[in-house]
């Protein structure tokens, strides 16, 4: 299928191009300077709601003030999708399920021509609002899976690559395939809603009792304490998943087309039990139907990429995005099938990413420019946030109340160690802040892997969490393969293996009889804490190169113990936004069980706190 272009004109130069996504979830703006990545970060880093739509007014002026530009000197502003074919997917979408759905129709409408139908006109005064002269350069805007695919090939470090765009829907695609070659993509293949892999997981997301758009994880996360029993049933009842890789749902099932559900009556009869309302105990069969769709999942997105691979036999390299692109473990799946050289996925690539890809896409595709293909990739190391001087830090630490020794780089890495080796939680806030949904060790809560009760602490007296969910292990690049089969780069944590045979513990015959959450309990490896009930670890690799001070952190610690790896979950509570500021630090320090804190060259410890700054961080944020 043929390329849906951003503009049919013709641009003689550009030098900054300013791209957003926002209105659905998890908006963004992204810099982009002649073809290189300056900034990109969340609106909700800054305004604290997790998952935030609203326009990215926080965003915006954090990518022009570290170019130090204003608005006057962004020559394009690319919104990442078209709001037109969006409103004409619903629209066709009620007339072909009419009457089902009124309701929902009529809840819609009102919303959508307020507010979405005239979305340039909303982005127009959103900019006007906060340029200096009231002028504002040109709105283009690109299309959603464009935007998907700009922002997994170009910032890859391949000249040539596969493209391959899964998520719950855009305009009208929800799978799409595309050919990157130079500065050129060409989409070829596509399927549309209603049938989506993406919303067939979301479905079942919404089925366990979990948030559409952020439960996925969990999800994930939850598959391997059961058995695949139903898995059978779905691909015979729920998805017809053809021999060449396409597929199509039976619509019969599910309720997203038309109602304010994910599924209906005939859906629950099929498994037998009603929806789990959230916060209700997790049974066996929940846990057998998360492991049921993960592995149908699996078994499309390699059926995909293996027909892809023989299509495509000239293609020795994959880029991912989209949503689904976040489901490491069929990552890990992909890459081990071993169809393709090499696989980059895109770290942010929900619709945050967006942003990144609609002013790439403008940039090589509107415009014609060359692209120059960087070395590691064009997301350095996905820090493109915000980032506080060491005199920044020790003000707004000081406006908090809170106590604090600035230390040499050299002790303060000693002293971290030595926190760590003694079982604490630490968090820990360096440099820029990440650009997606992973903390990358710079806004992290580190822990000791091989300490047997670090999950289950750090799940529920510092997150506020299930305590099933796994924990990754950031592991020294150079050290990956003593301790995972893994013998690639894994920076973005967007790839699950097993942890190495020679680290593993063998279970003994009573602990696999174990059920559910019984089996959290049980060490199976000499990582237990980064180690799954299946195993497996969604792993980081550090590099010197993209996080030296991080790098040297661990490197310490395996000096002192042996063991190059450390936990690494992002700085937040459930349903909190990852902290972006020192005070945000400081407060979810004060509000959970962290007992160390470090941020820049500061050295907290929670005993030196007053008690009166201690917060009842718990209920602070809405679960998700």
């Amino acid at each position: 299928m043929s390329l849906h272009p951003l503009s049919t004109l013709f641009f003689s130069f550009v030098t900054r191009i300013l791209g957003i996504s926002a209105f659905y979830h998890d908006s963004a703006a992204a810099l982009v300077k002649d073809g290189i990545i300056i900034a990109a970060a969340q609106e909700e880093r800054f305004n604290r709601k997790k998952h935030y739509a609203g326009f990215p007014y926080s965003a915006i002026s954090y990518c022009l003030e570290k170019d130090n530009i204003s608005l006057k000197d962004i020559d394009y502003v690319v919104f990442y999708e078209k709001p037109f074919l969006t409103f004409e997917r619903l629209l066709e979408t009620y007339l072909s399920f009419a009457p089902r759905g009124l309701i929902s129709f009529v809840k819609s409408m009102p919303l959508w021509i307020k507010h979405k139908l005239f979305q340039k006109e909303i982005i127009r005064k959103s900019l006007v609002s906060i340029s200096e002269n009231k002028q504002i350069p040109e709105i283009l805007f690109s299309e959603h899976h464009l935007s998907h695919a700009s922002s997994a090939f170009y910032p890859s470090p391949f000249s040539k690559a596969l493209i391959l765009t899964l998520d719950g829907v855009g305009e009208w695609a929800t799978t799409s395939v595309a050919l990157g070659n130079e500065s050129k993509i060409e989409i070829k293949k596509e399927i549309f809603f209603p049938h989506s892999i993406g919303l067939l997981y979301s479905s079942f997301t919404y089925f366990l009792g979990l948030k559409v758009n952020s439960g996925e994880y969990k999800l994930m996360g939850l598959a391997p304490y059961g058995e695949p029993k139903y898995a059978d049933i779905i691909l015979e009842h729920l998805i017809d998943l053809k021999e060449d890789g396409s597929y199509r749902l039976n619509m019969g099932y599910f309720d997203y087309c038309t109602g304010l559900k994910m599924t209906n009556k005939k859906f629950e009869k099929l498994f037998g039990i009603p929806p789990r309302k959230p916060e209700e105990l997790l049974t066996e069969k929940h846990m057998d139907i998360a492991a049921s769709i993960q592995l149908v999942t699996e078994k499309v997105l390699l059926t995909m990429t293996d027909v892809l691979a023989k299509e495509f036999p000239e293609y020795k390299n994959l880029c991912l995005a989209g949503g689904v692109a976040l489901n490491c473990v069929a990552n890990g799946k992909i890459l081990k099938q071993g169809n393709f050289n090499n696989i980059w996925i895109q770290p942010a690539s929900g619709d945050a990413g967006g942003a990144v890809g609609s002013a790439l896409a403008a940039y090589h595709l509107a415009l014609g420019k060359q692209r120059q293909v960087q070395e590691n990739d064009g997301m350095q190391g996905g820090y493109l946030g915000q980032e506080y001087s060491q005199v920044e830090i020790e003000s707004e630490l000081d406006a908090t109340g809170a106590k604090f020794t600035v230390m040499e780089e050299a002790e303060l890495l000693q002293k971290t160690t030595e926190a760590l080796i003694q079982g604490k939680a630490v968090g820990w806030f360096q440099g820029r802040a990440e650009f997606g949904p992973r903390a990358l060790g710079n806004r992290s809560i580190l822990g000791d892997p091989t300490n047997k009760t670090m999950q289950k602490d750090l799940n529920l007296k510092v997150k506020f969490r299930e305590s099933f969910r796994p924990f990754a292990p950031a592991v020294l690049e150079e050290d990956v393969s003593e301790w995972f089969d893994m013998d690639v780069a894994s920076p973005y944590m967007l790839l699950v293996c097993e942890v190495a045979k020679k680290r593993q513990v063998t279970m003994k015959e009573e602990d696999k009889k174990l059920f559910g959450i019984d089996k959290l309990n049980v060490a199976r490896s000499a990582i237990p804490s980064v180690t799954h009930v299946d195993y497996s670890a969604r792993v980081q690799t550090v590099s010197k190169t993209t996080n030296p001070k991080f790098h040297a952190l661990i490197s310490v610690f395996k000096e002192k113990t042996g063991c190059g790896v450390l936990v690494n979950t992002s700085f937040n509570v459930r349903g909190e936004p990852i902290v972006n500021s020192p005070g945000d630090a400081f407060r979810c320090f004060m509000g959970t069980g962290i007992e160390t804190l470090v941020i820049g060259n500061c050295f907290l410890e929670k005993e030196k706190q007053e008690i009166s700054l201690i917060e009842d961080y718990k209920h602070k944020f809405e679960l998700d």
